[in-house]
């Protein structure tokens, strides 16, 4: 027997990596001011300790730029941490010029907690916050960044602020059970619904994606790009992995393009195409009198998907599963039934 919540903390697994041990620390200087160990001393850096909703204490570094006009709020992907990332935000900040605001998520660097789906989301919003707050920055000078399992995180915060700049969304995700198996239907014990989010996010987005990425495969990005309801120009590396986009050349010119294009868009510009999206015809939903569905995922066999018979279960999207070829059955994922 196998519940939904054993699948969803398998895809949580396959999800985290914080670096061990941390390549970074956070301490006191002797004007008291917050530094990290390994990273070189500039003036422009400011080292955070934020508080997030879920109790945990985050860290973030802010890095300004004298001549910015836009800030770059960046979540990053599984396997690294600020320390990692400290170069590459250099990087940005000078290229793009922009501010840029990173940040470990819960579990991540020095930050405490661990990491889940539901700490990320406190945690980006907590950043979010302190750029309002302590650096006044709006959601409308605001582009959100998200690397691979950053995508989450950044489209949970992009579906909230209907007025935010931009997205850059690079060797992003559809949803993290899509990573472990490439299936086509949604599932309640799921993690990271991009699929369902990159629908609510009323700004332009721009998708990079490597088409050798062998982590997470192009159709990601390719899938999200075309659900996204104000999609720019896309960025597919040829030959790029998952990892290692930033070394090709093509990757900060399309950056660099990208922000200059938000940096000239107004707000009247904005506001016309938030109302002739609200304008537009809703799409008619076909409804399936079928109750059962059948369909194969590359990583197991094939799955029996059908609407649950149990006269207790209150939840009309719950569904029951069992395996054709073995002898797993999950049943009743939303309302916790027994396996049968």
């Amino acid at each position: 027997m196998l519940l939904g919540c054993s699948v969803s903390s398998l895809a949580a697994k396959f999800a985290f990596f914080p670096p061990e041990p941390p390549t970074y620390t956070v301490k006191k200087d002797d004007n008291g001011r917050l530094v990290a160990s390994g990273i070189p001393r500039d003036h422009s850096l400011d080292v955070l300790v934020l508080d997030t909703k879920r109790g945990n204490k985050v860290v973030a570094f802010y890095l300004r730029n004298p001549y910015a006009r836009l800030t770059v709020l960046y979540s990053h992907g599984n396997a690294a941490d600020l320390g990692q990332l400290y170069d590459l935000f250099v990087q940005l900040k000078v290229n793009l010029r922009v501010n840029l605001m990173g940040y470990d998520y819960s579990g991540y660097g020095a930050s405490t907690g661990k990491p889940s789906e539901y700490n990320t989301y406190a945690d980006i919003e907590a950043v979010y916050r302190c750029l309002e707050t302590e650096y006044g920055v709006g959601q409308e000078d605001l582009i959100l960044y998200g690397q691979s399992v950053g995508s989450g995180p950044t489209l949970h915060l992009a579906a909230r602020l209907p007025r935010l700049r931009g997205v850059v969304l690079h060797s992003a995700i559809l949803s993290g059970l899509r990573v472990v198996c490439h299936v086509n239907f949604n599932f309640c014990f799921d993690i990271y619904k991009n699929i369902n989010k990159i629908k609510k996010v009323k700004c332009p987005v721009l998708v990079i994606h490597g088409t050798e990425d062998d982590v997470v495969n192009w159709l990601h990005g390719n899938g999200l790009w075309k659900l996204a309801r104000d999609p720019y120009e896309p960025l597919w590396i040829k030959g790029g992995g998952h990892c290692n986009l930033e070394l090709y050349p093509d990757y900060i010119h399309h950056l660099c393009k990208f922000i200059k294009e938000m940096e000239s868009i107004t707000t009247a510009t904005r506001l016309k195409k938030i109302r002739q999206s609200l304008r537009l015809p809703r799409k008619s939903s076909k409804v399936c009198s079928s109750t059962t569905t059948t369909f194969t995922t590359n990583c197991c066999c094939p799955i029996r998907i059908q609407k649950p018979t149990c006269s207790g279960c209150s939840q009309t999207g719950c569904l029951n599963l069992r395996c054709c070829k073995g002898s797993v059955y999950f049943c009743s994922l939303c309302c916790g039934g027994d396996g049968q």
